[in-house]
């Protein structure tokens, strides 16, 4: 007997940690459109996962997005979260289990920021307390102070403060997957970074499954768990992680999109604890570098500096070493051979 709408969203809605998402050959055909604006799309992404599509305007990324919640109904082809079909699902319903984020934020000026992020579990029917206790859960989860912006409106807050209200809103009934359309894209670069950090940080604590749509390539390298990359009718050039396709692109397309200075980049993802570190001793200045930061960010101390060591500290701050230029292009060779290593294992067991 075919499950229930009911029982169906009952079940994706209590998996709070991550679920699922399989898109299987799904198409869209506008009507009046002889090419498809998205053709054949396949695609598995894990529970707790962050997957990035990326790509350029119009090639189908938010319209392959749009089709998991039904903002857009898929042509032909079947999704699944966690097994169940979200195609046999009542629409609406199925949207308020599935967070949404937008670059316009889409805050409703006439509520308060309180009465915005609580629009989700009214409609679900929680009641006033438990609203009120999430309201007040979420608006600390996205670092802003309940007593002072719960009662304020949109218009109140800065562009920054407003994208945290989008993030907290969708996050409000507690959903396995999150639907991100380019959230960031609308603000200015320092503020950018900041919340792609703030972003990092909750999405550790939360494990929601998560598939972001951006145009910008560094962003999907800084955010992502695994990257596709997208051309017309949403095809997948190449579908990996960052320091996969960073250390060998599929195809020029990919390369396009890399542009200069992968290595780089790829230095980014690399934190300094993976170094293999020099005496301490040889750290002769004031200069630190912490364990878990990025490689690219010791190169960066060490370029500025003009120092031909920097120290290395651990979480308490204790020196356990240094490192060099030299050391910095050994580790960043040895990633390469253990990522190529790796490529060659997965082949092995294909």
């Amino acid at each position: 007997m075919p499950e229930s709408t009911d029982t169906a969203l009952t079940q994706i809605a209590s998996r709070t940690d991550g679920a699922r998402i399989v898109l299987d050959r799904v198409s869209k055909v506008y009507p009046g459109q002889d090419a498809p604006a998205v053709e054949e799309f396949s695609m598995v992404a894990e529970p707790g996962e962050l997957i990035m599509f990326v790509g350029p305007s119009g090639c189908g990324k938010t319209t392959t997005m749009k089709m998991i919640n039904r903002i857009i109904e898929p042509s032909s082809g079947s999704i699944t979260i966690d097994g169940r079909d979200i195609l046999s699902l009542d629409p609406s319903e199925l949207r308020r289990h599935i967070g949404y984020v937008i670059q316009q934020i889409g805050l409703f000026p006439h509520m308060t920021i309180a009465e915005n992020i609580a629009v989700v579990p009214k409609l679900l029917g929680w009641t006033k307390q438990r609203t009120a206790d999430r309201v007040d859960e979420l608006l600390q989860t996205v670092q802003l102070d309940p007593g002072t912006f719960a009662h304020r409106y949109p218009r109140q807050l800065s562009g920054g403060q407003q994208q945290r209200v989008g993030v907290a809103r969708a996050l409000a009934a507690d959903p396995p997957v999150m639907l991100m359309d380019e959230p960031f894209g609308a603000t200015d670069p320092i503020t950018r970074e900041k919340l792609q950090a703030e972003f990092l940080r909750l999405q550790e604590s939360i494990g929601k499954t998560i598939i972001f749509v951006t145009h910008d390539f560094d962003e999907a390298i800084r955010l992502g768990d695994r990257i596709a990359v997208l051309s017309e009718r949403s095809q997948i050039e190449q579908f990996d992680t960052p320091a996969a396709i960073l250390a060998e692109p599929a195809n020029d397309y990919v390369r396009s999109f890399i542009g200069q200075g992968a290595a780089l980049k790829r230095l980014a993802l690399i934190p300094v604890e993976t170094a293999v570190l020099g005496a301490a001793s040889a750290a002769v200045d004031h200069h630190r570098i912490a364990t878990d930061d990025s490689l690219r960010d010791a190169l960066d101390l060490l370029i500025v500096t003009g120092a031909p060591a920097i120290g290395v500290v651990d979480r308490s701050g204790t020196l356990v070493g240094s490192l060099t230029v030299e050391r910095i292009s050994t580790a960043l060779g040895a990633d390469a051979t253990a990522l190529a290593a790796t490529r060659s294992d997965e082949g092995r067991l294909a």
